[in-house]
């Protein structure tokens, strides 16, 4: 099986060849995440949800992501900084496809950065690694925060994040 993340759905398909990928669904919560940033890139006339897409989403709809930061004053700079991107910060970005390089990615997952659709493979075996059935929010945010190199980890940084203590946290 094989995390299948299309721009209309998230979803599990049959493999025909083996893949490294999850095993495990994801919870109401981050399908709900998984809308709210396909809405968020539409809206903002991106082409592909990326990872900053997620990051906002995860804040805006997850309390336990919400915990995993420092203090309420972090949170509210992180969506405080997410919003200026939605309403022009991120106009460097878009249009562009992100692509962090940290990840190879294969074939891609359409309607999803590489960097965006590995975190939510990641978030799954991260998961499916502590014998859960389903990714939950923090298991994507903790994919997110591993690769050092996506637009997420740009947003938590300018949001004066530590990034590496964040890691930490999430295990």
């Amino acid at each position: 099986m094989f995390l299948c993340i299309r721009a209309d759905e998230v979803g599990y398909v049959q493999s025909p060849t083996p893949s490294n990928a999850p095993a495990a669904p994801l919870s109401d919560e981050l399908a709900l995440v998984v809308a709210g940033a396909r809405r968020r890139a539409l809206r903002d006339g991106d082409r592909q949800i990326d990872t900053a897409h997620l990051l906002h989403s995860l804040l805006e709809a997850d309390p336990e992501v919400r915990a995993a930061f420092d203090d309420k004053a972090q949170v509210a700079r992180l969506l405080g900084y997410l919003v200026q991107r939605s309403i022009g910060y991120g106009l460097q970005w878009q249009g562009a496809v992100e692509d962090s390089g940290a990840v190879p990615v294969v074939g891609g997952a359409p309607g999803w950065s590489p960097p965006a659709a590995a975190a939510m493979g990641a978030g799954g075996e991260r998961a499916a690694s502590r014998g859960d059935e389903r990714a939950r929010g923090v298991d994507v945010l903790a994919a997110l925060a591993a690769d050092a190199e996506c637009r997420a980890v740009e947003v938590l940084g300018r949001a004066g994040v530590e990034v590496a203590r964040l890691r930490r946290r999430l295990g």
